[in-house]
């Protein structure tokens, strides 16, 4: 072969292997992954097209992570948190969508006043101060009883028993025997026989009644001095009762008094005659009106409550000892700053409100509150009059700003910090420090049923624990990171 036609085939298979490294190229081209922006790609959620800063468990809010998936510590799925929610650090953001879907509603900060009202329950009992007592003047015989129960009603005046009283009968014949002398001295003498009956017991009405009817009157008609409930009948038809004897006892009940129980926290706004209004599950829709009559100086020790004592007014005497009746005692009226109740997050230490400012913008704002009655609550301070807070739905962003360490929520310690809770489980394995368990739910935390991540207890895990084994924990939950275990058995055996 010549030495130029062994160059034009070498030229020839140069050239081929050009095409298909070329074409090969091409083709590895349209298959391979994008350029340097993947990575930047990869951290924008396809269905906002907003940016990803790191994904996190929100129940272990302090680790981060770079890439979507299920956490390592509960049996759910990581939680992205997006760049245009961390730009605010005094807040968080809402998109519109978002706050129609939580119903959130907002009410504006307003000047007004507020009547301190307390509101508490009591029991009726009767008026003491309208207790009647029927006593026998003389000793007699009991011939007829008109009342025979007690708690029988009985009106002003209504006869309640008949007496024959044999003392009477001697004074009245005197006098009907002195009367009937004549000669000088008589009036003398009649007026000592009158005096003599009056003595005996007798009323000016029945010596009327002898005088004029010239004839002995030795029975006597006993009637109801007041209005009200026969509360003790100590006679019967037949006794015979002693002077002094106590035949009746009557209650009046035109009135009675109600021992409200009031917290000893709220002593400080009881006074003497202040109004009261009460209201009794059997008269739906009428209200009693009275005022404190005195505020007893005794503390009940198991309830630490404060006894006052209240007379209400009893038209047609409905209400009987006894009875339990709703209480709203009225205080001063007092200007200030107010809010709905409802607007109030109350944490047990502090109490704070979520504050929008502005489209899709909220925050939260501790505050100091005063009296609270009828639905609203005083602002001491932390708010001003026009500002707009949420009332619905601020649960959930409170929850969400204490996730992201927002505003007042971060510095302030949870109550569960010292609490320690135990529950039974299931050990699955252990990732890194942490022993992930499947547990039941606990109502005390809301938590529902799930699998957990809790660190390893300081004396570590007992020996030969299997996954799949029940055990017996105890554990803390921290302000800040993940549940603590300080204790493990094994159901059955173990440490």
């Amino acid at each position: 072969m010549s030495t130029t036609r062994q160059t034009a085939l070498a030229i020839a298979v140069l050239v081929a292997l050009g095409v298909v490294g070329f074409g090969a190229y091409q083709l590895g081209s349209r298959h391979a992954a994008p350029p340097a922006t993947a990575s930047t790609d990869a951290k924008t959620d396809p269905a906002t097209g907003r940016r990803v800063l790191y994904w996190h468990d929100p129940m272990v809010p302090g680790q981060k992570f770079d890439k979507p998936g299920k956490s390592p510590f509960m049996d759910m799925q990581l939680v992205p948190v997006f760049a245009d929610e961390s730009a605010d650090a005094g807040g968080i953001s809402v998109s519109s969508r978002q706050t129609q879907n939580l119903g959130l509603r907002t009410v504006e900060v307003v000047q007004g006043s507020l009547t301190q009202q307390i509101e508490v329950s009591g029991s009726v009992a009767w008026n003491e101060r309208g207790l009647a007592v029927v006593q026998a003047r003389n000793t007699g015989f009991v011939e007829k009883l008109f009342v025979r129960a007690t708690l029988d009603r009985v009106a002003k005046g209504q006869p309640l028993a008949e007496l024959y009283v044999p003392d009477w009968v001697a004074a009245q014949e005197e006098f009907l025997a002195v009367k009937k002398m004549q000669g000088e001295g008589m009036a003398a003498l009649v007026d000592g026989a009158r005096q003599r009956m009056r003595q005996a017991g007798m009323s000016e009405a029945l010596i009327a009644q002898v005088e004029k009817a010239g004839a002995v009157q030795a029975r006597i008609t006993i009637s109801a001095p007041v209005a009200g409930s026969v509360v003790e009948l100590a006679v019967r038809e037949g006794m015979t009762v002693m002077a002094g004897a106590t035949l009746f006892q009557i209650n009046a009940l035109d009135s009675v008094w109600v021992n409200a129980e009031v917290p000893e926290a709220q002593a400080a706004l009881l006074q003497t005659g202040m109004p009261v209004e009460a209201s009794a599950a059997g008269f739906s829709g009428q209200v009693f009106k009275g005022r404190v009559q005195a505020i007893l100086p005794e503390v009940e020790a198991s309830t630490r409550t404060l006894k006052a004592r209240i007379e209400l007014a009893n038209p047609g005497g409905k209400l009987a000892p006894g009875m339990f009746v709703r209480i709203a005692l009225g205080g001063t009226a007092k200007a200030g700053l107010m809010i709905p109740s409802e607007a109030l997050i109350r944490t047990g230490t502090r109490s704070v409100v979520m504050l929008a400012e502005g489209e899709g913008k909220f925050r939260p704002v501790d505050v100091q509150t005063g009296q609270e009655a009828n639905g609203q609550i005083e602002i001491a301070s932390g708010l001003t009059a026009g500002q707009k807070v949420v009332i619905s739905g601020q649960f959930l962003l409170d929850s969400e700003a204490s996730l992201r360490s927002v505003g007042t929520r971060v510095a302030e310690p949870m109550a569960l910090t010292a609490k320690e809770y135990q529950v039974e489980a299931v050990f699955e394995s252990v990732v890194d420090d942490m022993a992930m368990l499947s547990h039941p739910p606990i109502p005390e935390l809301k938590w529902g049923a799930m699998t957990m991540g809790f660190k390893l207890p300081k004396d570590g895990l007992p020996k030969d624990l299997k996954p799949g084994q029940k055990v017996h924990i105890a554990f803390t939950t921290p302000a800040s990171g993940e549940p603590q275990l300080t204790h493990v058995m094994v159901i059955g055996g173990g440490k």
